[in-house]
């Protein structure tokens, strides 16, 4: 799958969904995020029963009539006539979760996957047979994780925003530039300006980076020592982060830095929703 053009970043959001009440707030970080922008939203369920009906699948219409942007009552054309978003539900729960999901994504690529995360249960509404790795590196696609439990930056009531810090671990390798620059266009997009932007590097000699404040983003370097999924997770705990943005290794789920399996083990303790960026997107720098 192609990555999208710089100047778009996101036109096409697709949200895995158990149909669960604890996969709620990835849903309205997924249905805010397409209205900010704009994009086509696919809600999709695949691997086990509970889609028969698709009423069982997440409420748009009334979400969106919650948060006053449809009159009540409103038609199911409404939403893309009025809201300029196009909304498709896809049941694949006799299928293969995994392989139902990337073919899916094959055939209909998206820039951005949201989905919940649950330490033990790993990604909602995805057999256990995929990782938060695998689905983020075979889709090509940015993916965030909504921690169950979370709030995030969308709030479930009212779909209002707020984003204003952002944590962003830095390393030489991957090349720090693209994570900085994802941040910056994140921030721009959805952020409550002026949006701080913490760079962490985690270890001796940290990179050099390239890192201009503007209206709307500031940018802090931190640089730590220890762990470093301990000091990413705590210094996100202290910093009061609305989201950690990581470049993730697609070749080698044992990586150094930041790679692979640290991005996942950030995903399972982080107090907040995590962006993973699949670095060979790098290229869009």
């Amino acid at each position: 799958m192609s990555p999208p053009t710089p100047s778009r970043l996101v036109y096409s959001v697709f949200h895995l969904t158990d149909l669960s009440p604890e996969s709620e707030s990835a849903f309205v970080h997924a249905l805010a995020i397409a209205l900010m922008r704009g994009s086509k939203l696919t809600l999709l369920h695949a691997g086990g029963a509970g889609a028969e009906n698709w009423d069982h699948f997440p409420h748009v219409r009334a979400t969106l009539e919650r948060w006053g942007l449809l009159e009540p009552g409103s038609k199911r054309s409404d939403v893309f006539e009025k809201l300029a978003v196009q909304v498709k539900k896809v049941n694949l729960a006799r299928s293969s979760s995994v392989s139902a999901i990337l073919g899916y994504l094959e055939d209909s690529p998206a820039e951005l996957i949201v989905t919940s995360y649950d330490a033990e249960r790993g990604i909602m509404g995805v057999a256990r047979d995929a990782t938060a790795e695998d689905v983020a590196r075979k889709s090509g696609a940015m993916t965030l994780f909504v921690p169950t439990g979370c709030p995030g930056f969308v709030s479930v009531e009212d779909g209002s925003l707020s984003l204003k810090r952002i944590v962003v671990p830095i390393a030489s390798d991957p090349v720090p530039a693209f994570a900085i620059e994802a941040a910056r266009r994140v921030a721009s997009m959805l952020g409550d300006p002026p949006v701080e932007v913490t760079l962490l590097h985690v270890g001796d000699a940290p990179p050099r980076v390239d890192a201009t404040d503007d209206d709307g983003v500031r940018f802090l370097h931190r640089n730590e020592s220890g762990n470093v999924v301990d000091r990413i997770v705590a210094v996100a705990e202290e910093s009061r982060a609305d989201l950690i943005a990581m470049v993730t290794d697609g070749r080698n789920s044992l990586g150094e830095t930041l790679r692979g399996s640290h991005t996942e083990r950030v995903t399972r303790r982080a107090p907040c929703p995590v962006l993973a960026l699949p670095e060979s997107w790098n290229e869009l720098v």
